[in-house]
């Protein structure tokens, strides 16, 4: 999961005001909806304490005007703190539970459920003449530059299409060399990108077969490929839209499997070697404040998550006990919810978050780690 979009939000202390909003535009008096939602939730987040500034922020960006199809059923979250909107988003649906909060950690743990592991895929629209490829990611679609016909003008950023990234292959060459060309532009946008997955779509099966075939043996593992689609612009929009989607889930589910195998195979080690692996919440406050977690995961459900921990304004305060935070300096520690605090840490220390929804893959109680390995000690 790319936690790039949380960065402004985990940088800064609290308290925040968190509010999850369940948005409805299909009806006539959208206004006055959006004025009632607005009104019900600021006096909310000021009985739980916020302040004037920050409620009257929230307040403005609830009612301002917004971009959304008749009839559109959509979700948004916002974090505020000190009268400002710092993040405003989109959810891809309606939060699962509407609600405003205000505490000195942002509840950021839903937002990680609601988009789930996101992973980044470089889509490559292949033709008899050659390519586009196109990064699509948590900011959209991303044209990722030029190369081949280097007589074409610059690529232009298209956050809504897919095209623009040409990729011509020389009149008079086989698809063969085509196919070179095209593979060795893959490894070079995909290794620049941080994609995560490879699609190949459109062309004929043997082209696309011949693009996979020329790929180094790490890209053949992660690329997936749909008969739909081809480069001209729109061409089967829906369809290349719905293949794209399953093989994200795909790939999706099968990121979370590896994670957790590797969760379940760190908390079995024993013997002299450090563990590789830590469960319940005195471990993991331990190690997130140590910065050892390499991989946080998070289950939705897990009874743990809602356990509450001790936390001070750094992102490294954080104990079981307030009597600990204080001795780290905070003179008024506060109580947050585990999960929230812990990724707060971790994204801190340059974790990834792992959100699991299978109950039976997520580690006991909701919250685990898999730990970086400490000096001197072997690889496993």
């Amino acid at each position: 999961m790319r936690l790039s979009l949380l960065r402004p939000v985990i940088d800064r202390p609290g308290p925040w005001a968190t509010v999850y909003a369940d948005i409805s535009h299909g009806t006539e008096d959208v206004e006055k909806q959006q004025e009632l939602l607005a009104s019900a939730t600021t006096a909310q987040l000021f009985a739980l304490g916020a302040d004037e500034a920050t409620c009257g922020a929230v307040h403005e960006a609830l009612v301002a005007p917004r971009d959304s199809a008749p009839g559109a059923h959509t979700g948004r979250v916002l974090f505020a703190h000190d009268g400002v909107v710092v993040l405003d988003t989109p959810l891809p649906g309606p939060p699962a539970t509407p609600f405003a909060a205000w505490g000195p950690v942002p509840r950021v743990t839903p937002l990680l459920a609601a988009i789930g592991d996101d992973p980044v895929c470089l889509v490559v629209r292949l033709d008899r003449n050659g390519a586009d490829l196109v990064v699509l990611g948590e900011r959209g679609a991303d044209d990722t530059g030029r190369a081949g016909d280097t007589e074409r003008p610059p690529p232009r950023t298209a956050p809504a299409d897919w095209s623009e990234r040409h990729l011509q292959a020389t009149a008079g060459r086989t698809w063969e060399q085509s196919a070179g060309e095209i593979a060795d532009a893959v490894r070079e946008a995909f290794d620049s990108s941080g994609a995560e997955a490879v699609v190949l779509i459109g062309g004929e099966a043997h082209e696309r077969h011949l693009v996979h075939d020329k790929l180094p043996s790490r890209l053949r593992a992660v690329t997936y490929e749909s008969e739909h689609g081809g480069r001209a612009p729109g061409a089967e929009r829906d369809l290349v839209e719905r293949d794209i989607a399953q093989i994200r889930a795909v790939r999706e589910r099968e990121h979370v499997a590896q994670v957790t195998d590797r969760f379940r195979t760190g908390a079995g080690s024993g013997g002299r070697s450090a563990p590789r692996a830590a469960a319940g919440i005195p471990a993991l406050v331990e190690a997130a404040r140590a910065h050892r977690i390499e991989t946080l995961l998070v289950s939705p459900h897990g009874a743990d998550i809602a356990r509450q921990v001790w936390v001070g304004e750094g992102v490294d305060q954080l104990a079981v006990r307030g009597a600990d935070v204080q001795a780290m300096g905070e003179e008024r520690p506060a109580t947050a919810r585990a999960d929230d605090a812990l990724v707060r840490c971790a994204v801190a220390g340059g974790a990834e978050i792992v959100v699991v929804r299978d109950l039976e893959q997520a580690p006991e109680g909701g919250l685990g780690a898999i730990l970086r390995r400490s000096e001197g000690q072997s690889p496993e």
